[in-house]
């Protein structure tokens, strides 16, 4: 399967639970804005056939190459960015992982019992990113990760799948600056994290980012169901190195607060 048909069909699993991020994308439409999607970003744990480097080969046998590696200590993960050099229009895979033995023994033993049901053939399929959750998993289990990680509890629920997309705020033309892109979304309605401030990052570390809040959707555990959030769509605006080109990496202090826009204390908001 080429790499365009698996990153659609990423999107089309994602739409499923972010139906909002189509609704981002007409309103842009209709300001005569194009999308383009800087970057797509998937959660997994660092255990075994689904740690993050072997998340990677997928897309490594695709064409994508290994760029930078990232730590976030206080939320417990590491990360790394992948690029696509026979296209850079092709949007960046930022892959994060969450660093299991730091947390309780009774942390590890459901994380590590919920990976036992899959197999390496499994992760190395190249629709392994938008195939869903491969495992059953109670609502007191996820009760008890959410005591220790909201990112553990998301990778619990919901699986394999996108976490998010990224408008490219460089394409946009009438919304290049994001600061007015936050403010004519929040005019048509769009909840923003607001966790670090609406905007993270500035012109000085080459990179802005904002994000919706994430989607809340029903999720069916094995003892009943629960609302939580799912996915959210993020906007990235680039600034030049010295260079002249674009900087394509990512910043560890502005991911960590946009890590927060799946957190469950936003419910109320």
């Amino acid at each position: 399967m080429s790499i365009q048909n698996v990153l659609e069909n990423m999107w089309q699993d994602y739409l499923l639970l972010n139906p909002e991020a189509q609704r981002v994308v007409d309103t842009l439409h209709a300001e005569a804005e194009s999308i383009v999607n800087d970057h797509i970003a998937l959660r997994t744990f660092n255990v075994g056939v689904v740690a993050l480097e072997e998340c990677a080969k997928p897309f490594l046998a695709m064409g994508y190459k290994e760029k930078d590696e990232y730590f976030f200590e206080a939320k417990k993960l590491r990360a790394k960015h992948y690029e696509y050099k026979a296209d850079p229009s092709t949007p960046k895979i930022f892959i994060s992982e969450l660093l299991v033995h730091e947390f309780s023994s009774d942390f590890q033993a459901i994380v590590n019992s919920l990976v036992s049901h899959i197999s390496a053939n499994q992760v190395q399929k190249s629709g392994f990113f938008h195939s869903g959750r491969p495992w059953n998993v109670s609502l007191s289990q996820y009760e008890t990760l959410l005591g220790e990680s909201d990112y553990g509890a998301w990778v619990a629920a919901i699986g394999y799948r996108p976490n998010h997309f990224t408008v490219s705020v460089n394409n946009l033309k009438k919304y290049s600056d994001i600061n007015t892109l936050n403010d004519f979304l929040k005019s048509k309605g769009f909840k923003l994290n607001s966790s670090g401030g609406e905007v993270k990052g500035t012109p000085h570390v080459r990179l802005e980012q904002s994000s919706t809040l994430a989607n809340r959707v029903e999720v069916e555990f094995t003892d009943g169901k629960k609302e939580i959030p799912s996915c959210y769509f993020e906007f990235a605006k680039r600034y030049p190195l010295d260079s002249g080109e674009l900087y394509q990496g990512f910043i560890a202090k502005s991911a960590d607060k946009i890590f927060e826009s799946t957190n469950t204390y936003h419910a109320s908001q």
